[in-house]
């Protein structure tokens, strides 16, 4: 879908960002430890956690974009794959029957 394109598009940046802050991050934890204000476990500890943070929160960030799409889909009264797949079961099922029928008749 068209417009879906804009959110994969989003949330491929927050990747990039993620992984872009990792490495800046590391960078400035390795000037650190050569300076020696901290030491190795020290920066790879902080590193963990912020870049866990910002990648919790970006997986909240995800959630609540899937949630409001879907919310927005369905105000437009878009049918959700299930619906559209059921929907195909009973079509499926009503045209069986009608062939049975109309070989009842026809014999």
């Amino acid at each position: 879908m068209e417009n879906t394109n804009w959110i994969q598009e989003m949330l491929m940046i927050g990747v990039g960002t993620t992984s872009f802050l990792a490495e800046k991050l590391t960078e400035v934890g390795d000037q650190l430890v050569t300076e020696g204000k901290i030491d190795p476990e020290q920066a790879r500890t902080i590193i963990d956690e912020v870049v866990g943070k910002v990648k919790t929160e970006q997986g909240n960030f995800e959630e609540r974009m899937q949630i409001q799409l879907r919310n927005v889909l369905q105000d437009f009264g878009v049918a959700r794959q299930s619906e559209v797949d059921e929907l195909r079961g009973r079509i499926d099922r009503l045209e069986h029957q009608v062939r049975d029928l109309e070989n009842k008749l026809w014999r």
